[in-house]
């Protein structure tokens, strides 16, 4: 019942505005003050356990990576080299949208990122040669999602930390996801090129137009490969190669005087402000999980769902369920923190493997971001291209459909998210 009376006062302070993080700290202090068998002592502990994590340096490192390539000439590169390798096929921009993020989500971890570094690039362009502003809105979010699941990915940090997996088998387990959602959406574009007579645009680059471009983003690739590669080869700690990774990026806008002392104190100055909200959450998640194991509440919540099912295919379900609901109303980081200690036991029990399950919370989470009535992703769509959120959301319901068959595919297919970590 304590436990119940912390959810609820939660709720409420989310539902009447207060940030998340205080809105998790309030109730659970009040509960650190009030119970009988704890006190304020127990809470500095608890907190300072939870950010003492050598994994969790990782988040500034990839938020500074992308902060990095937001004001380089990344995105510009990445976007010339898809179109013009994909000028002469119909319906080409929509193909240049998800592969300008599929390249761009190798060196950012964030999808509010690219919704807002892509948005303002890909949407003018589209809407300017012929496509409809809805098409080009809606595949600009969906494929904005394919960011976090590949890494570099927060949310795959924030799984990993809470989750106690290894966070280099939690990063590539994301690829996996992350290519099928690409396919899945380059089958969409397919289709709906097809059924609408899509233009084929005749801004496309000859030979050696292309291999210039190819020239030019190459240097660009070196990030995930120092990261992905240092990673794979045992090189590197996914903490260490994010920062190799970091200095790299750095070093080339240097080189292409792309950065200056400005630019770089306003990336940092970004990346300050945006792990300072994460940390908070962190810490306020710790205090919330503390309560739950005092409580019992993940022993009462898997007898509740054994009781129900024994069969892990129906428990998957529930749990989409329920995460694409939860994903509707809280922002994906803060959702990992709260749910995957209560969720991640439970799993174990119907022997779903930890990776796996990661990758199925992550997606699902990251849908959430295209949903009324938080949908973090469209509101940044709409401050950045200046169209009405209304219209944005209406744009995106129709993208909705083939991530979520993206989604199930990922939840019933383990060997998506396991067949790189196996390696």
């Amino acid at each position: 019942m304590t436990l119940l009376l912390v959810l609820v006062a939660f709720l409420v302070l989310l539902l009447v505005g207060v940030p998340i993080a205080f809105a998790i700290f309030i109730p659970s202090l009040a509960y650190f003050v009030l119970s009988p068998n704890t006190s304020l002592a127990s809470v500095a502990p608890t907190i300072v356990s939870s950010i003492d994590s050598f994994p969790l340096v990782a988040v500034p490192m990839f938020l500074l990576l992308g902060a990095i390539a937001g004001r380089t000439s990344a995105t510009e590169k990445i976007f010339n080299f898809a179109e013009s390798a994909l000028g002469n096929v119909r319906g080409n921009l929509g193909y240049v949208n998800i592969g300008t993020s599929l390249g761009f989500s190798w060196i950012s971890g964030s999808a509010i990122s690219d919704a807002a570094a892509l948005s303002k690039i890909l949407v003018p362009n589209m809407v300017r040669r012929g496509y409809p502003r809805t098409y080009s809105l809606g595949i600009t979010a969906a494929s904005s999602v394919i960011s976090p699941i590949m890494p570099p990915s927060i949310a795959a940090v924030l799984y990993a930390v809470v989750s106690g997996v290894s966070l280099g088998g939690m990063l590539l387990a994301g690829i996996g996801p992350a290519l099928l959602i690409t396919a899945i959406l380059c089958m969409y574009t397919w289709l709906w090129a097809r059924f609408t007579k899509a233009p084929i645009d005749s801004e496309s680059s000859d030979g050696p137009g292309r291999w210039r471009t190819l020239r030019a983003v190459l240097p660009v690739f070196g990030a995930p490969v120092i990261l992905i590669g240092g990673i794979l080869g045992g090189v590197f700690t996914p903490t260490e190669a994010s920062a190799v990774a970091v200095l790299y990026l750095l070093l080339l806008g240097l080189i292409e005087k792309k950065i200056n002392p400005r630019a770089l104190g306003s990336a940092l100055a970004e990346t300050g402000r945006t792990v300072g909200s994460i940390m908070l959450i962190v810490a306020a998640a710790s205090l919330f999980g503390r309560i739950v194991t005092l409580e019992d509440g993940a022993r009462l919540l898997s007898e509740f769902l054994l009781s129900l099912t024994e069969n892990p295919l129906v428990f998957l379900l529930i749990v989409n369920v329920l995460l694409l609901v939860v994903g509707m109303v809280l922002e994906a980081g803060a959702a990992i923190l709260l749910l995957v200690p209560i969720l991640l036991p439970i799993a174990a029990q119907y022997g779903i493997d930890p990776l796996h399950f990661g990758c199925i919370v992550i997606l699902n989470l990251l849908i959430g971001l295209l949903t009324p009535p938080l949908g973090l992703l469209t509101y940044v769509l709409s401050a950045s291209t200046n169209v009405p959120i209304a219209e944005v959301f209406r744009s995106v319901a129709v993208v909705l459909i083939p991530l979520i068959i993206g989604l199930f595919l990922v939840t019933y297919i383990p060997i998506i998210s396991l067949w790189i970590p196996n390696l």
